[in-house]
């Protein structure tokens, strides 16, 4: 099993299939490498490298105690990045993976990165402050970590079949493979670091990251995103950052990457290629 070691001793579990342009796909809150899936398959068979890791506390990584905020994210992604020796990559994340890719960039520098796609990203902050009063209250995310702690598998099953991929909408059409592969990589990992990531995903302001990064940014969106919503997330990520395209999409839901996958990966697809 293909694991890189940080500074820190955590074991961080990734994929590495291919050759040519590195793709690097960062993953959602509570999810794994594998939700990528599809993407990682497509880009394979365009001729590209693609490269998808387990965040530390997820999946097959360490399940370790600390650690589990934006930077440590970002400083697993920059090992990550460094041990395979990636050069001119192209960043796509989704959900709390968009802030991840955010914060790498800002963080390490662009002098590898090609391009960068986020997806239904969390940036530039999630929880209503005096600054974001478009934001959601903090205890819209205290209920999800007092959910997390009284039942997590039945709280990670009502999650993704409801308002993830917008199931619980009128006339949706639900998969229960779907549901089930969400729950599945929900429960791979760490109950701490999960608990840690709601703190993570909706507390961290990535304002002054995006404002420093000037490589293309293709900021996907669905505009009934249930989970980050769109106004508050994807045009003002767009409007700091130096070099967006806001792409935005009506009636998608947050977990756009498989619920349209069709769409999602042709978009993809023509923003790398272009």
């Amino acid at each position: 099993m293909p694991v890189i070691t940080t500074k820190d001793g955590v074991d961080i579990f990734y994929k590495d299939w291919g050759k040519g342009q590195p793709i690097v796909f960062s993953h959602g809150w509570p999810l794994t490498s594998d939700d990528w899936d599809t993407q990682m398959l497509l880009f394979l068979n365009n001729g590209f490298r693609v490269i998808a890791h387990d965040r530390r506390g997820h999946g097959r990584s360490s399940d370790v105690a600390d650690g589990h905020d934006m930077d440590h994210y970002a400083d697993d992604l920059a090992a990550l990045t460094a041990h395979l020796d990636l050069k001119n990559a192209v960043h796509i994340g989704h959900s709390t993976g968009g802030g991840e890719v955010v914060r790498y960039i800002a963080r390490h520098g662009e002098s590898r990165v090609a391009k960068a796609a986020i997806i239904s990203a969390v940036p530039p902050l999630m929880v209503q402050t005096p600054a974001n009063p478009g934001g959601l209250p903090k205890s819209v995310f205290d209920d999800l970590q007092a959910q997390l702690l009284a039942n997590r598998s039945e709280f990670y099953l009502a999650v993704a079949s409801g308002p993830f991929y917008g199931y619980n909408r009128p006339g949706a059409k639900r998969s229960e493979a779907i549901i089930r592969n969400w729950w599945r990589q929900g429960m791979m990992g760490s109950a701490k670091a999960h608990y840690d990531g709601i703190v993570a995903f909706s507390q961290t302001d990535f304002t002054e990251d995006l404002k420093k990064i000037s490589v293309p940014v293709l900021v996907m969106h669905g505009d009934d995103d249930q989970i980050v919503p769109y106004a508050d997330s994807g045009p003002l990520s767009a409007k700091l950052l130096k070099n967006a395209t806001l792409k935005t999409y009506k009636g998608f839901p947050h977990g756009m990457p498989t619920a349209e996958a069709p769409t999602i990966n042709a978009d993809l697809l023509a923003f790398v290629k272009s």
